[in-house]
């Protein structure tokens, strides 16, 4: 599978971003990027295993595509970024449990 990644973004706010990360057609991970002034941190969640050159590319490549936009690395501090390995279990929302109390209520 080729390094190739593209980067949808699921929110953002004034100090903070979440992108889902894509490999060709299948999932990748997660980052989670916050902004703290001089200060970047980085949640990097993989849905698969990378190598650590693979890893340390993937890193780059978000600095470069995604925080370096926010603020260049001549301009900060530092970026930080804690790298996990991990899986989607579940989404949980408030959205559903309202829907589900209002079939409950009769009130859909």
């Amino acid at each position: 599978m080729n390094d190739q990644y593209r980067y949808v973004r699921l929110v953002r706010t004034e100090s903070s971003e979440v992108y889902v990360i894509w490999q060709g057609e299948e999932r990748a991970g997660q980052v989670e990027l916050h902004y703290a002034g001089d200060m970047i941190h980085g949640t990097l969640i993989l849905e698969r295993e990378l190598e650590a050159s693979q890893e340390e590319r993937l890193v780059a490549e978000i600095d470069q595509s995604i925080v370096s936009s926010y603020r260049p690395s001549y301009e900060r501090e530092d970026f930080l970024v804690t790298v996990y390995a991990g899986r989607e279990l579940g989404t949980y929302t408030d959205a559903q449990n309202d829907a589900d109390e209002e079939e409950s209520d009769g009130l859909t």
